[in-house]
């Protein structure tokens, strides 16, 4: 067996594939044979690394060596120059790990330093396609424990222990849930992964089916023999090809290993795993709704209870928890309920995955104990607001959740204080505005998107949160009143008790949490008819200042002839034409155009 002395690893995640890495794979295998180093140095096709906006990522071990935004024709370069004379080519290499002329290793750069990493441990490390390499990494172990040494309610007591509460949003005890599966009474019981994510902005099961699929696999297998079930399904949107067919891989591997199927380890257990398409509607993350989905039924709610514990799949009792709670279990499995409940808070034990977007340096996806701050996480590993501009806020949970300011942005993120603020953990989305959000508008927009994936089965949601965007619609128009605002509270607060799910009762988030904390934005917009941001196109006018030139590149760039001016001159801009497009701020050399 040949000994490679290097390893380049290549993000294959969705973001970088989708800017050609599969390609840059190829290519690195074609250059290093063409310098006869193949058998040297492996190239191993990794999940994502995390930082997005780096992306396309590629790290050259030993070193840990952090090339960014690689494009296919560095490939040749950084194959001549380091893999094969030793000089690493620092033009490519990531900014931050560049430090008074050394090269710093992947490890020390900020965006990684204060991250934790459990159920991302995997991603970006090991080729998800090879399942021996998740077994070098301590794969199966813990799931080899559990059938040889443990008996299933020692499997839920340590789950209860740790004190892992739900990822998926609501947060509730996995421990518990597990053991109200087991406790069921019924002939055939099941296990189900909710890998359904649909938060705008959220990527984090995504990247894990994509990163580490033997780890759901591993986990559901363990949750199984604890419950009591001996068949699983993998609920996964149909709009992650690529963590679809890494899942089947790592199935049919598992399979062919002895690690699915019957007499798993040599035990009596069996098990067997199912992938279920969903067609990406939103409300199908809604347990009892996904349930239905995976029934063959139209993805609406049930009422509750009774519980999918007692009564899930085919009314048979169901474990149901999401991507990013099952892949902690193996590590807690293998390290203890002490190790996992040492890391968080007193009541939100271990760490937490977020989808970091929006207004923010460092795009992407991390890792963090529960209790770091909100500030720790945008400035720390987020680096910052860019272009100087002064943060605004942070929508935490998608559009279940609320925007958070910024007098709490030293709150330790947990379950419970990111509620008290009127926010969620959701399943960990994280959108941070500037200083150039208009409030109001964010509100509205992510009303809009709850409006749309309603399922219509109970009239609060269907009728009321169709309403409330109609006030938003009416307020972004100038045409708002100050009852409106009322009315939007009473509307909120009367959707939230009455909605029969959680798409419902969270659905007013947004709307209530930018009313109580940006109300003045919503107060500019009914009584002086002026968006204080500049966003709203209704409420806002172009003007032409005297530092205009009269160069006329706004005139030739203005689709309605509004802009008026002798060639030398200040223009002019007539607002009864004016469609506010915007073509003329982003012709102007000078910056003479402005929002008012």
């Amino acid at each position: 067996m040949d000994v490679c002395r290097a390893h380049v690893l290549v993000c294959g995640g969705t973001g970088c594939a989708s800017s050609d890495s599969f390609k840059m794979i190829d290519k690195f295998e074609e250059e290093l044979k063409k310098v006869e180093l193949e058998k040297e140095i492996k190239v191993v096709k990794t999940g994502c690394f995390g930082l997005c906006e780096a992306g396309p990522i590629v790290i050259v071990y030993p070193g840990g060596v952090f090339y960014s935004q690689v494009k296919l024709e560095d490939v040749e370069r950084i194959t001549k120059e380091h893999l094969l004379k030793g000089r690493i080519v620092t033009d490519l290499v990531y900014k931050e790990s560049i430090e008074e002329n050394l090269i710093k290793g992947i490890d020390e750069v900020g965006f990684y330093k204060k991250q934790k990493r459990v159920a991302l441990r995997n991603c970006g490390i090991i080729n998800p396609e090879v399942i021996e390499e998740y077994i070098a990494f301590d794969g199966y172990k813990a799931l080899g424990k559990v059938l040889t040494e443990m008996k299933p309610e020692e499997v839920i007591d340590i789950i209860k222990r740790s004190g892992l509460r739900g990822r998926g949003g609501g947060g509730f005890p996995s421990g518990l849930k597990w053991e109200f599966t087991a406790k069921a009474e019924g002939d055939e019981k099941y296990v189900a992964c909710n890998a359904d994510e649909g938060d705008p902005g959220a990527f984090m099961d995504r990247s894990v089916l994509e990163g580490d699929p033997h780890v759901i696999i591993e986990a559901m297998a363990i949750a199984a023999y604890a419950a009591g079930a001996n068949r699983g399904y993998v609920y996964i949107r149909a709009e992650y090809p690529i963590a679809v067919e890494r899942l089947e891989i790592a199935i049919k591997q598992a399979r062919e290993n002895g690690l699915l199927g019957k007499n798993i380890f040599g035990t009596e257990f069996d098990f067997e795993l199912e992938i279920r398409l969903g067609a990406g509607a939103f409300v199908c993350g809604e347990e009892t709704a996904l349930i239905n989905s995976i029934e063959g039924k139209r993805g609406m709610p049930r009422p509750r209870p009774p519980f999918p514990a007692h009564k899930g799949i085919w009314n048979k009792p169901t474990l149901l928890n999401n991507v990013e709670t099952y892949a902690n279990v193996p590590q807690i499995i293998l390290n203890g309920a002490e190790w996992f409940a040492s890391m968080g808070t007193e009541k939100s034990k271990g760490t937490k995955v977020f989808a970091l977007g929006g207004k923010i340096n460092n795009t992407g996806l991390l890792e963090v104990a529960m209790g770091t701050t909100l500030r720790e996480v945008i400035y720390d590993v987020g680096g910052g607001i860019p272009n100087g501009k002064a943060f605004k806020a942070v929508q935490t949970g998608g559009p279940s959740g609320g925007c958070i300011t910024a007098e709490h942005l030293d709150t330790p993120i947990d379950y419970d204080n990111l509620i008290a603020l009127g926010s969620m953990m959701g399943s960990g989305g994280m959108i941070v505005m500037d200083e150039d959000n208009c409030m109001v508008d964010i509100a509205r927009f992510f009303l809009d998107f709850t409006v749309e994936e309603s399922c219509g089965k109970c009239p609060p949601c269907r009728i009321g949160t169709k309403r409330m965007l109609e006030l938003l619609d009416k307020i972004t128009e100038g045409k708002g009143e100050l009852e409106d605002l009322d009315k939007l509270e009473r509307l909120a607060e009367s959707i939230k008790v009455a909605s029969l799910c959680g798409l419902g009762q969270t659905a007013p988030n947004p709307v209530l949490s930018t009313l109580k904390y940006f109300r003045d934005e919503y107060e500019a917009h009914v009584k002086e008819k002026s968006c204080p941001a500049g966003v709203c196109q209704a409420l806002t006018n172009y003007v032409i200042t005297d530092d205009c030139k009269g160069c006329t590149l706004c005139v030739k760039a203005c689709p309605v002839d509004a802009i008026h001016g002798e060639r030398k001159a200040v223009h002019l801009i007539n607002t009864d034409t004016c469609i506010k497009c915007g073509a003329c701020v982003d012709k102007c050399p000078f910056k003479a155009i402005v929002k008012k």
